[in-house]
């Protein structure tokens, strides 16, 4: 039976790269995979999925009009498939995430998912909060904190690293990066960042 597949870690993971090994090691035994991002992330251009060590392939693009299930049943229509894989999985929606449920139960592909668990403030995305809820199997990716224990938090710093700790929780683009940390220094680093925030606040009074 076919299942799905949630691969989850923080910032700076290799999930986009273990994506595209994934998708290569089904093409190299002569099967078809079908591999899908979010629109809105076009950082390594539109419609393809990139990692940090320059590898990339072309993708099919999702947004909240695409319906998943419909899209990979017209697809099987011109070919054969052996598996979906999804980059960003944070960005897709509950309707998604019950649409790519369908194509594992109804249509026997496995569907790979890759993406954050939360977001910069240690909230859940709402695709994969969907994703933990529904999905066969959860494996976690792991990255490293610069104190060397395990990553779970992203925590993201303005152009002059202070953790900022408000704002939209999807910003594609922005002037604002992400660092990876374990959970005690991800709050050691949003707690100074809002006392700095505090006692600039005071000087100005």
């Amino acid at each position: 039976m076919a299942k799905l597949y949630f691969y989850y870690a923080a910032m700076n993971a290799g999930k986009s790269t273990t994506l595209l090994q994934a998708d290569f090691n089904y093409r190299e035994r002569g099967m078809e995979t079908m591999l899908w991002t979010a629109r809105l992330d076009e950082r390594a251009g539109a419609g393809v999925i990139g990692s940090r060590i320059a590898l990339s392939a072309p993708a099919h693009s999702y947004d909240a009009k695409v319906d998943l299930f419909e899209a990979v049943g017209e697809e099987l229509k011109r070919r054969a498939l052996d598996c979906i894989l999804v980059d960003e999985a944070q960005f897709l929606s509950q309707h998604h995430v019950l649409q790519l449920c369908e194509v594992a139960d109804t249509l026997s592909i496995p569907v790979l998912c890759y993406g954050l668990r939360t977001d910069f403030q240690g909230k859940l995305f709402p695709g994969s909060a969907a994703l933990l809820a529904l999905a066969d199997s959860l494996i976690e990716l792991k990255a490293v904190c610069e104190c060397g224990r395990k990553a779970t938090m992203n925590l993201r710093v303005d152009a002059e690293g202070y953790a900022v700790a408000s704002g939209e929780q999807t910003e594609i683009g922005g002037n604002d990066r992400y660092i990876a940390l374990c959970r005690k220094h991800f709050f050691e680093r949003l707690n100074e960042s809002r006392a700095r925030q505090l006692s600039l606040g005071l000087a100005r009074k």
